[in-house]
């Protein structure tokens, strides 16, 4: 953990109030050296935040957020919910509201300079558009709040690295995603965010939509009229990019260390892989906003919520990245 104090915190937001949100900041947080947990502020609902240390048995002190807290407490901002704390484990419109809340309130500080990101727990989906917040999920939402007209969804390990052209849309509507400009798109946001994450000369690779890139047109013809296009104007750029490649050989190959990133073309392509490899420690990235976010790879664990078994590794992989994302905006800064 590089977190450096001296700036302001980075703003995690507590997720869905029943699902295990709260249970794996607290515990993450009780892992992280005392004299780090100062670059941190939980924006949630207080009382459902202590109530999962004590669920956890996590020995760990709480200040308001704004005031001086003794070493090594955790600041919290409280957004005020009516009806919380609720049950665990339970959807409620109530909390998709307080998650929708949450978020807001950490964009804003993203925004005004007092967060030096933002790192998210899981979100119900279905509780956020029973509240009246009609988005796909947190990517969708960030760009909304930001003004952002495009967004990515970028899923990080340490051997493999997968950037989505789509994601939350039907395989039908990714398809017809698929067009030269959005592959071009995609390929020079992750290319610059490798960039800056310290890879001097990225290695990507952009996996094709059809069995076998289509076959010269036997199984589909997307691969050379949408695909191929855009890995061309990168290449004319100066990327270093190849495709399209077959999607059953080039995850293994990116595994196995030939490529530093693959372009996934839908939802299922990227995280099946990703899922399967680090399903523990990959951490969800938004890229293409004016903010930084990165996030837990997993969901609100309805099942489990209230009983402390949440496993946090992917928590304090996400803070980890997060503080990287800020130590490397501080330096780009100075620079």
């Amino acid at each position: 953990m590089t977190q450096d104090t001296s700036r302001a915190p980075i703003a995690i937001t507590m997720g869905d109030p029943s699902g295990v949100g709260a249970e794996v900041i607290v515990k993450a947080i009780a892992d992280i050296p005392v004299d780090k947990r100062g670059g941190f502020v939980v924006i949630g609902d207080a009382d459902t935040v202590e109530r999962a240390a004590k669920v956890c048995g996590v020995d760990l002190a709480f200040h308001r957020y704004g005031t001086v807290g003794a070493s090594g407490s955790l600041a919290l901002r409280h957004v005020s919910v009516e009806g919380l704390p609720g049950e665990f484990g339970v959807l409620s419109p109530r909390c998709g509201e307080a998650s929708f809340r949450y978020i807001e309130a950490a964009v804003r500080m993203a925004e005004a300079g007092e967060a030096a990101g933002i790192v998210t727990a899981p979100i119900n989906k279905e509780a956020l558009n029973a509240a009246g917040h009609h988005y796909d999920g947190h990517t969708g939402m960030l760009a909304a709040l930001t003004g952002s007209k495009s967004s990515w969804m970028l899923l990080a390990s340490e051997r493999l690295k997968v950037i989505h052209v789509s994601t939350h849309v039907s395989l039908r509507t990714a398809i017809e995603r698929a067009k030269p400009e959005r592959i071009l798109a995609t390929i020079r946001t992750g290319h610059e965010h490798l960039k800056r994450m310290g890879y001097d000369n990225p290695r990507i690779a952009v996996a094709g939509i059809n069995p076998h890139c289509g076959e010269s047109g036997l199984f589909g013809t997307e691969d050379d009229d949408s695909i191929r296009p855009g890995v061309e104007a990168a290449i004319a750029e100066g990327i270093n990019v190849v495709g399209p490649i077959s999607a059953d050989t080039v995850y293994h190959r990116a595994y196995q260390g030939a490529f530093d990133l693959v372009i996934a073309q839908y939802h299922d392509q990227g995280h099946i892989p990703i899922k399967l490899v680090a399903f523990d420690s990959a951490v969800n990235v938004s890229l293409g906003l004016p903010i930084d976010r990165t996030s837990v790879d997993h969901g609100t664990a309805f099942d489990i919520a209230g009983t402390g078994k949440a496993n946090h590794v992917n928590m304090l992989a996400a803070l980890d990245y997060a503080a990287r994302l800020a130590a490397n905006r501080q330096h780009r800064a100075a620079a």
